[in-house]
């Protein structure tokens, strides 16, 4: 099993807080040293385009002090594309978007919306910027990321997240299938979405998989033990995931 696995801290409901009463506080760049203190390997946030929570000048903040990656979070649209190229974060994922929905949900319709979403990718990618697919576990999906020109593909685990017995069973085989599909495609495979302290654990063993980015969780039990205490905690499950 590859022991290597990092963990993306999703800094979104830190600043919904903030955004609830249109304070100062939580200030974005205390949570982002925070997190890094606790020993994260990347800070994610995604500026959504009804910028719900994070906002254009966070973005421009968290580029400028963080001291790890960027993973910045976006839709495949032409406003996000030209942020994220003036901003040039290490590494972008581009996700699905609905202004109704609660949080993203499900990944991205590659083979429907193939040519917008491979446009974007190449615009990143001629920059330099790593370009991640937050998509489902779904093998004709995967195969057409190559086509696309992302290197990294980051897997919907949500729906795994709230099943239970049998079906969730069914659907962690699944994840682990389209892990080692990617990888023999030549994708690196991270993952995401809905991950906590109960389920972490059988995602994390799946050995293709190299990144998880966690947030609602982590923000969650922040509130009763302290940001960097809950990024520890679960570092512990990936380790023992890992052994």
């Amino acid at each position: 099993m590859q022991n290597t696995l990092e963990l993306g801290v999703n800094i979104d409901h830190i600043i919904n807080i903030r955004q609830a009463r249109f304070t100062p506080y939580p200030d974005i760049i205390e949570a982002v040293q925070r997190v890094e203190k606790a020993g994260a390997d990347a800070i994610t946030l995604h500026l959504r385009e009804d910028r719900r929570h994070i906002q254009d000048a966070d973005v421009y903040r968290v580029r400028k002090h963080c001291t790890t990656r960027m993973n910045l979070e976006m839709a495949a649209t032409d406003e996000m594309t030209n942020i994220a190229l003036d901003v040039m974060p290490r590494d972008c994922c581009i996700v699905p978007e609905k202004r109704e929905e609660l949080t993203t949900e499900g990944g991205l319709d590659v083979i429907g919306q193939f040519e917008r979403i491979k446009k974007v990718t190449q615009r990143l990618v001629a920059e330099n910027i790593k370009v991640s697919l937050f998509i489902e576990p779904n093998i004709e999906h995967i195969a057409r990321v190559s086509e696309i020109g992302a290197p990294v593909i980051e897997l919907h685990t949500g729906t795994y997240a709230n099943l239970v017995g049998d079906e969730k069973q069914r659907e962690l085989e699944r994840i682990q299938l389209a892990s080692e599909f990617a990888v023999e495609q030549g994708l690196q495979v991270n993952a995401g979405h809905g991950l906590d302290d109960q389920n972490t654990m059988a995602i994390a063993q799946i050995p293709q998989i190299r990144e998880l980015n966690i947030g609602h969780y982590l923000i969650a039990r922040a509130v009763f033990v302290g940001l960097e205490q809950a990024i520890k905690e679960m570092q512990q499950i990936m380790q023992q995931a890992r052994l």
